[in-house]
């Protein structure tokens, strides 16, 4: 009866533990493919979120370069009486823009067209801090008139997400004006330090006079896309019209 009893116990015991182990099986099966889908996830949202940035990049970037190419070409359609050689150096800086413009956008469309695994860097060079004068004198370069002003300590060592920041206001703000306040004087602040912060302004009375031409189709995302940019940066954006009638554009970002 004994050996019965004991055999039956042995029995009940091992199928407890056959069960048991079936069961810890199927629970480390089931948390590795979770494990796995949750990896699968993230990795594809950091994918979005990155073409999400160089779609914002490169929305900055283009905007600016076709808005110049226009400014360019109204300059050259109603300075009939130019003299010959200011005539070929506009258009060689159409033709250039234009150029750039092409370049800058085949660069977005490649990346937007990658699959999964198959990613690779944007070839289109970051803007920095010691860019901001060549963006103001690319703009003069297309007729507008701009008082620019730059006193920022360090600008040398200033990290690299600052700089692009401060960089795509003042483009986003300059690209504008050439959209909706053409011939009025901007005026381009930049100041800062590290450990004191860097405040960005830009400001424009409204246009000086009308214009036949249209100004550049827009996809009115871009201030969006700045105070999106800056609160990402824990930095504040204003813009509007203040008492004065002008239009103001002015951030402040942590440094």
């Amino acid at each position: 009866m004994l050996p019965t009893l004991a055999l039956a116990a042995a029995a009940t015991a091992w199928g407890m533990f056959v069960r048991a182990r079936r069961q810890l099986l199927s629970t480390l099966r089931d948390r590795a493919q979770r494990a796995e889908a949750d990896q699968l996830v993230r990795a594809e949202r950091a994918r979005l979120a990155e073409r999400t940035r160089i779609a914002r990049e490169m929305h900055d970037v283009l905007a600016h370069r076709i808005s110049l190419v226009a400014l360019h070409a109204g300059a050259l359609e109603v300075a009939l009486d130019l003299p010959p050689a200011q005539v070929r150096e506009s258009a060689a800086l159409l033709r250039l823009t234009a150029h750039q413009a092409l370049e800058e956008l085949r660069d977005v469309i490649g990346v937007l067209r990658e699959e999964p695994g198959q990613e690779r860097p944007s070839t289109v060079p970051q803007p920095t801090l010691a860019d901001i004068p060549r963006l103001v004198e690319e703009t003069r370069r297309s007729g507008a008139k701009i008082d620019f002003e730059m006193q920022v300590d360090g600008a040398a060592a200033a990290p690299g997400p600052l700089g692009r920041d401060a960089y795509r206001i003042v483009q986003e703000a300059l690209t504008n004006i050439g959209k909706h306040a053409r011939g009025a004087l901007a005026e381009v602040r930049v100041a800062g330090a590290p450990n004191r912060g860097l405040h960005v302004s830009v400001r424009n009375p409204a246009a000086v006079s009308a214009h036949d031409r249209p100004a550049p189709p827009g996809s009115g995302t871009g201030l969006l896309g700045l105070q999106e940019r800056v609160t990402l940066a824990n930095g504040v954006l204003v813009h509007g019209r203040d008492a004065s009638g002008d239009f103001v554009v002015e951030a402040d970002l942590p440094w």
